[in-house]
């Protein structure tokens, strides 16, 4: 198994992505929670794993799905009224989601909580830059992280924090500013192409942990490309 470390004489902070990189959220807890919002409120969707995989190339649930209402090209959802159907969609998936995380459904993916306490004891810190909603953060870290002991982060980025979300730079930037430091101290790591190119414009190397949903790149500018958390380890290069 390759193994990338990071130095921490080079690195200050480690910034993690949330949907995809701690967690196999996507697959596990957003894609569920919607469709069953969906039946709730008698919207007759029910996106398969292919259409969500498609419609993931857009950061934000809510964006998901106006783009989604918008490709079906039906009057029906071109409506104030439908646009407050689609808001309630979303906070009631975020409620069905929060209550998957507080059931256990959802586990960390295989090595994140011991990556991140090695994270912690090197001295450096760590952060979150994302941009699912405080709350949807906040359901994992209690549901899903905060039972193994870990620090909470020193720095928190959610997408009501921002106003332009990944592949622009703002939530790294914001997190930067939070920190004190400069990007070219910190590491990102991220699953999806969106949260790369953030991560790089925001002059954060970046690596790659491909996921469920984002297997294929493009990773340009990526300084790895893993297909797991536990080909990363914090240490000085042997």
């Amino acid at each position: 198994m390759t193994t990338h470390r990071i130095d921490p004489r080079v690195s200050e902070a480690v910034l993690f992505d949330v949907d995809g990189t701690l967690a196999e959220t996507e697959l596990e807890g957003h894609l569920p929670a919607f469709n069953e919002a969906f039946s709730r409120l008698d919207i007759p969707w029910n996106w398969s794993a292919d259409q969500y995989q498609g419609l993931l190339k857009i950061t934000g649930g809510l964006e998901r799905m106006r783009a989604h209402a918008q490709g079906l090209n039906e009057g029906q959802w071109q409506s104030a009224q439908a646009e407050e159907k689609l808001m309630r969609a979303h906070q009631l998936k975020n409620i069905l989601y929060a209550e998957r995380m507080a059931l256990g459904l959802i586990s960390p993916r295989p090595g994140i909580p011991a990556l991140i306490e090695q994270v912690i004891s090197a001295g450096l810190q760590w952060g979150i830059v994302t941009t699912t909603s405080r709350a949807n953060w906040e359901a994992l870290w209690r549901g899903c992280l905060s039972g193994f002991g870990l620090s909470e982060p020193d720095v928190v980025i959610c997408g009501e924090d921002v106003s332009r979300k990944k592949p622009d730079p703002e939530a790294y930037r914001k997190a930067l500013e939070h920190l004190g430091l400069k990007g070219h101290s910190c590491l990102a790591l991220e699953d999806s192409p969106n949260g790369l190119l953030a991560a790089v414009a925001a002059e954060v190397p970046c690596v790659v942990v491909t996921s469920a949903f984002f297997q294929e790149g493009p990773w340009p500018d990526a300084r790895a490309v893993l297909s797991s958390p536990l080909e990363l380890q914090v240490g000085e290069p042997a």
